[in-house]
């Protein structure tokens, strides 16, 4: 190989295995926070109630925040957080006290006054329309609870809500269903808990797809909470401002079990 030759083959090289050392610390950089929220989940479920300051509760509201919270447990994972190169998570994801194999005892409760839709073939999600955003009252907003389910698919949602539900009124803590770990493959569920969402209207009356966090707003203000991955600090998600006096105390109803078969 000619001098020039060697030369240049060098330098790519180690241009390669720069680019490589840095692409490397970028990407620990992204995944790390979810690593280490991981590993406090773990703790959290180890033994829930020797962490209960960690931990929200249904039908309470932090200070003059707009919405209730809309269930029980610990929140693991932030709006905006990473668990693979190239994605980002659109919502929170919540877990029950009762630990991964609860099913069914959790109760997920409606964060705000609405209209609750469940299409004909959502085993373990329900959508809520806001005709008013309560922080942009000139624009409609929609709220997403999933994984009301078993890793078979049989629903926790409560029997009011059946597939094909349209539009049915709730106000804010009415009752929703209970936290599953549905994940669409019974071998692979997802680990108890309630994933939480808003979700951006598309501008003719219909939500737009969850999946894209650019279809999501931030949750924060809405919960009184700060839960944006970007911002949020070493500690759990909690309630600073307190309880507000005001706050509707969600008591689960005795109902349990499937609304499908």
């Amino acid at each position: 190989m000619a001098p020039d030759m060697r030369r240049w083959a060098r330098f790519a090289l180690s241009a390669l295995f720069v680019a490589a050392i840095v692409g490397g610390y970028l990407l620990y950089r992204q995944l790390r926070p979810a690593t280490a929220r991981l590993a406090r989940l773990r703790e959290y479920w180890d033994d829930p109630s020797a962490h209960a300051d960690w931990a929200i509760r249904a039908g309470e509201r932090c200070g003059e925040a707009p919405f209730l919270m809309p269930t029980d447990g610990y929140i693991g994972f932030f709006w905006g957080d990473s668990f693979r190169p190239g994605h980002r998570h659109q919502g929170l994801d919540i877990f029950g006290p009762s630990g991964p194999d609860g099913l069914g005892q959790t109760p997920v409760v409606a964060a705000y006054d609405g209209y609750i839709t469940r299409l004909p073939d959502w085993r373990a999600s329900l959508i809520q329309r806001l005709p008013r955003d309560p922080l942009q009252p000139g624009r409609q907003i929609w709220i997403y609870y999933t994984h009301l389910a078993d890793p078979s698919g049989a629903s926790y949602i409560a029997p009011e809500f059946p597939p094909g539900t349209a539009q049915a009124f709730v106000r804010a803590g009415a009752l929703l269903g209970y936290q599953g770990n549905y994940s669409a493959d019974p071998d692979n569920p997802t680990g108890l808990h309630l994933h939480f969402s808003i979700v951006r209207d598309d501008g003719q009356g219909h939500f737009t797809n969850e999946l894209d966090i650019s279809n999501t707003l931030d949750p924060s203000p809405y919960l009184g909470i700060e839960v944006n991955a970007s911002r949020v600090g070493p500690s759990p998600a909690i309630c600073l401002d307190g309880p507000s006096p005001q706050a509707f105390l969600f008591r689960p109803s005795p109902w349990r079990g499937n609304t499908t078969p």
